[in-house]
């Protein structure tokens, strides 16, 4: 792994801190990644998202009921 020097605002720098001593994570460093693979999962979700709405908006019109397309669309997200 890279080594990174980053700097925290000091209530950035206390929530870390109170997340470590409440045993959620073991350091920093594994809350730090954790936090950044989250923003990336929510990233490539939004990305699908949009991708699916481009691709609607060009598809047109559907004859499905808003919870039909509620289901598929959770159904999508899920695998």
């Amino acid at each position: 792994m890279r080594r990174q020097s980053i700097s925290f605002t000091e209530p950035n720098d206390e929530w870390l801190k109170n997340q470590i001593a409440n045993k959620e994570y073991s350091s920093k460093s594994e809350l730090v990644n954790d936090l950044i693979r989250q923003a990336r999962n929510q990233h490539n979700q939004v990305d699908l998202i949009r991708l699916k709405l481009d691709r609607a908006e060009k598809s047109g019109f559907t004859i499905d009921s808003k919870s039909e397309i509620l289901k598929q669309s959770k159904s999508m997200l899920n695998g």
